[in-house]
């Protein structure tokens, strides 16, 4: 079955680092473009980084840029979020989304708390 779990979540302080890991399982990983969503307490779900299924280009929220980088391993079947400069307001769970098509899969979440 389709499957997606994050890891690497946890509690950083303010300017610190975190990379968050995606395995993916149950399906053709290379064929699905990934990205990487956050949702905060009492906040909407929102996109933060997208990478096409190749790897070949990606895109960024604003509010990311220049800190997060989003890379994936297709030998791995996995997709990656690398976070520097990590600020409070970057406090949220963190999720995987895997689409090709209408095909959507998303995982279950790792929280990220930033904080002193």
């Amino acid at each position: 079955q389709v499957q997606l779990v994050e890891s690497g979540g946890g509690l950083v302080q303010p300017g610190g680092s975190l990379r968050l890991s995606c395995e993916a399982s149950g399906f053709i990983f290379s064929n699905y473009a990934m990205s990487w969503y956050r949702q905060a307490p009492g906040k909407e779900r929102v996109l933060v980084a997208f990478i096409t299924s190749s790897g070949g280009s990606t895109n960024y929220a604003d509010s990311v840029k220049g800190r997060f980088t989003i890379s994936r391993d297709n030998a791995k079947n996995t997709v990656y979020l690398q976070m520097n400069s990590l600020k409070p307001e970057d406090t949220a769970v963190y999720y995987c989304k895997a689409t090709r098509s209408r095909s959507v899969a998303w995982g279950q979440g790792t929280q990220v708390t930033v904080s002193s």
